[in-house]
């Protein structure tokens, strides 16, 4: 079954008629909830891959999939048929979702299971106000920091950025859109701040996707790098508030009241 199709059954059905089955069921519904897990599934949360808990490299592989809309809203996610597509049990699958949920992502409705959020109008514009106070913020720590390696590691992302747009490769752009971004929070030296962003980053990934001037995003980017190059920290912040203010009224113009 494609995982595009499918929805959530975290209950397996029991034949009560088989010998034990009926006491076997009781047991498990008397236990607490960790202990259920426990007894019908491997502990496999706690694993690691590369020194992140095997919970997390799930949730990582699905949000990436909303945010590049692989996964678009509406989208029904099935624990079983995750669990086997990634190689885990349903215990790992199980903690992604849930933490999906709490940032945004993801729906747990009753009788349908795990859905992907639809980014509403209204959630579209919150996600902007944050974007505003964070990438004036970002500009301006990157202006006061960043040595010239980290500006030259900029001028990479800025220049596949612009082969992209002559290209009129419109995947390329928008991968170098969120490169773009993600690159200025990496070069901030602030790991606080990008712990505190996680929640969100997915998200906004998602909104760097849904740009359709290119040509406008390219050059703006453009013109952030040479203020962050200048070190003016004051005029990185102006520019990066112009830019996220641009890019609010061309999502926003373009959704559904």
């Amino acid at each position: 079954m494609s995982t595009t199709a499918a929805a959530v059954d975290a209950t397996e059905p029991v034949d009560a008629t088989e010998p034990g089955a009926r006491e076997a069921v009781e047991a498990v519904e008397a236990m607490e909830p960790a202990e259920a897990v426990e007894a019908t599934e491997p502990v496999e949360a706690l694993a690691t891959v590369g020194g992140l808990p095997l919970r997390d490299v799930v949730r990582e592989k699905m949000r990436t999939r909303i945010a590049e809309g692989a996964w678009v809203p509406g989208t029904r996610l099935v624990e079983r048929d995750l669990a086997e597509e990634f190689g885990v049990s349903r215990v790992p699958v199980r903690e992604a979702l849930r933490a999906l949920e709490s940032e945004g992502f993801v729906e747990l409705l009753p009788r349908r299971g795990a859905v992907v959020r639809d980014l509403t109008r209204s959630v579209v514009a919150d996600l902007f106000d944050i974007r505003q106070v964070l990438e004036a913020l970002v500009a301006r720590l990157v202006a006061e920091r960043v040595d010239e390696e980290g500006l030259a590691r900029l001028r990479t992302v800025v220049e596949d950025g612009r082969r992209a747009v002559e290209a009129g490769d419109h995947t390329r752009c928008g991968t170098a859109n969120t490169a773009f971004h993600e690159t200025l929070l990496q070069l901030t030296g602030n790991d606080s701040l990008r712990s505190v962003l996680e929640p969100v980053t997915g998200r906004l990934r998602w909104l760097f996707r849904q740009t359709t001037d290119h040509e406008r995003v390219q050059t703006e980017h453009e013109q952030l790098y040479a203020a962050l190059a200048s070190r003016d920290a004051e005029l990185a912040a102006a520019v990066a508030l112009a830019h996220v203010r641009a890019s609010r009224h061309m999502v926003l113009d373009g959704m559904p009241d």
